[in-house]
């Protein structure tokens, strides 16, 4: 990833975030308007994610980093503690490198 589109996705973000200020509340009244509004975020750094952990200069890549995204996966889902998730993520990989 460029660091021109890192700079942009910030802009934009940034960009969001202001405007959201001046939206007209009757705009968000509706639950689905504000169900989507709510999930935004998560969808976009859901997309990050998968990008930075799959992607490669030739398009997708299958590599031990998704191994670490699945531990991930499955901490969070037995709602484990930030720290939690991520240390068992990087274990988790770097045993899968050093085995494989």
């Amino acid at each position: 990833m460029s660091w021109l589109a890192v700079w942009v996705c910030a802009v934009g973000l940034l960009a969001q975030k202001v405007a959201g200020a001046f939206v007209p509340r009757r705009w968000v009244r509706d639950e689905r308007v504000r169900g989507v509004l709510v999930l935004l975020p998560v969808a976009l750094f859901a997309a990050l994610t998968l990008t930075q952990v799959a992607g490669g200069p030739a398009g997708l890549v299958a590599d031990l980093r998704l191994v670490g995204l699945a531990v991930a996966a499955v901490c969070l889902l037995l709602r484990a503690p930030f720290l939690v998730v991520v240390v068992a993520a990087a274990a988790a990989t770097a045993l899968c490198r050093l085995v494989l």
